[in-house]
């Protein structure tokens, strides 16, 4: 029993173990449908390059015909006639032919035309999980909207409670002077009615933080019970942002079409061989004399070179330079713009620094006041009106630093998302 008590204890421990912002911006992204394409896109980038692989194999093609012509290779008219005297009948060939064939082409050297397609392609599925990385990298920016603004409401909760037990001890003193006639009984219902304003505050709070947990939870496809602040942190120098990586991707996939046209310009090596089976076939003579269909077959080798592709390399480089340029400009766009925002990052860094060791003093000072206050309310020399005014003014600089703290961190995390350091 004792063991059994102890196992669902450990379990419920690890059950109510707080996330941290690391583990929710880690299953956001296993959980965003977007992660499927990583799988995707390695799909299909393999199925390319194996299709394109495929044209090393030997190229058949089956062909049938038939044929009329208006004039077909004939004896002249003189051995026509000296051949019939001789008694050989030579009907010459038919003007309806028909044939039935295959046709077998195989690459024995393409220019490495082959590779270079497949280093494109391969490329091109590159870019695609580049871009796919940026558009992921973005979820973690939502994750850290919900997180903050969790711990944010985690916090005004915790100081509202505080806030009800002051009240709460305060009414419990104006109750007892009351009683001894010390203390009026509007000045008990005005505490109160202050302590039950505050506790209607700590409602929309506790809906607030529900509503806000219940859509971080589904957005990282896990239950989150609850959340801790994360250590303070200080991002480090450099950029290891994945635009630049997309940049990077697309200036090695314009390196790859350059390679491409390089290939295309080199002649082509292959081995072919034709067969069929028709009329007429290769022995035209022996076809003149008959109408046998026959079978028929060449093999041989065939050099091409293609001097086209010289016609459109200019300009096709000339295109690719421009992607070059169009992927380094996209670099120095968001280095540029990157920039502006850690500099706003660091300002902003540096205020809530500078806020934060000014609200410790504040709050030193608001709580002498108020217990200043209290005291004198024990003696009926101040009004409850005077002490709630300063009980409120404590809270609201406990709500300030508060404040102060979560949005340093959100900044310092702000800042470690632009460099992704």
């Amino acid at each position: 029993m004792k063991r059994l008590f102890f196992i669902i204890s450990v379990c419920m421990a690890i059950a109510a173990t707080a996330q941290t912002l690391e583990e929710c911006q880690q299953a956001a992204e296993r959980n965003y449908p977007l992660i499927a394409q990583h799988d995707l896109i390695a799909r299909t980038t393999d199925l390319t390059v194996a299709n394109i692989q495929k044209a090393w194999l030997p190229q058949v093609t089956a062909t049938a015909q038939a044929t009329y012509q208006n004039a077909v290779a004939a004896w002249p008219d003189e051995m026509k006639g000296l051949m019939q005297q001789m008694g050989v009948d030579m009907k010459g060939l038919a003007r309806d032919q028909y044939r039935v064939g295959l046709d077998v082409q195989q690459t024995v050297f393409d220019g490495g035309a082959i590779s270079a397609q497949k280093r494109v392609a391969r490329q091109q599925g590159a870019v695609q999980q580049a871009q796919l990385d940026v558009d992921l990298y973005r979820v973690r920016q939502r994750v850290n909207e919900m997180y903050f603004g969790l711990l944010l409401l985690e916090d005004q909760i915790r100081l509202n409670q505080d806030l009800q037990d002051q009240l709460a001890s305060s009414e419990k003193k104006l109750t007892s002077m009351v009683k001894h006639g010390t203390a009026a009984q509007c000045d008990l219902n005005n505490v109160t009615a202050e302590r039950l304003n505050v506790a209607q505050q700590m409602t929309t709070l506790e809906s607030q933080r529900r509503v806000l947990m219940a859509m971080l939870g589904t957005f990282c496809g896990i239950e989150v019970s609850e959340v801790t602040k994360p250590a303070l942190v200080q991002a480090s120098q450099g950029n290891n942002r994945p635009e630049l990586a997309l940049v990077d991707s697309q200036l090695s996939l314009a390196d790859a079409q350059e390679k491409a046209l390089d290939a295309a310009l080199l002649p082509r090596l292959g081995l072919f061989a034709q067969g069929y089976y028709g009329y007429p076939g290769y022995n035209m003579f022996k076809d003149m004399m008959g109408r046998d269909w026959s079978w028929n077959g060449m093999v041989g080798a065939r050099l091409t070179w293609n001097i086209g592709a010289l016609y459109t390399r200019h300009n096709d480089k000339a295109k690719i330079q421009l992607q070059r340029e169009m992927a380094q400009s996209q670099r120095e766009t968001f280095l540029f713009n990157n920039r502006l925002e850690q500099m706003q990052q660091d300002e902003t860094i540096a205020r809530y620094r500078q806020l934060m060791g000014q609200d410790e003093e504040i709050i030193a000072l608001r709580q002498q006041v108020r217990k200043a206050a209290e005291s004198k309310l024990s003696h009926g020399i101040i009004d409850v009106n005077d002490l709630l005014r300063d009980i409120n003014s404590e809270n609201a600089a406990r709500v300030q630093r508060s404040i102060h703290e979560i949005e340093l961190l959100k900044a310092m995390y702000d800042l470690k998302f632009t460099t992704n350091n």
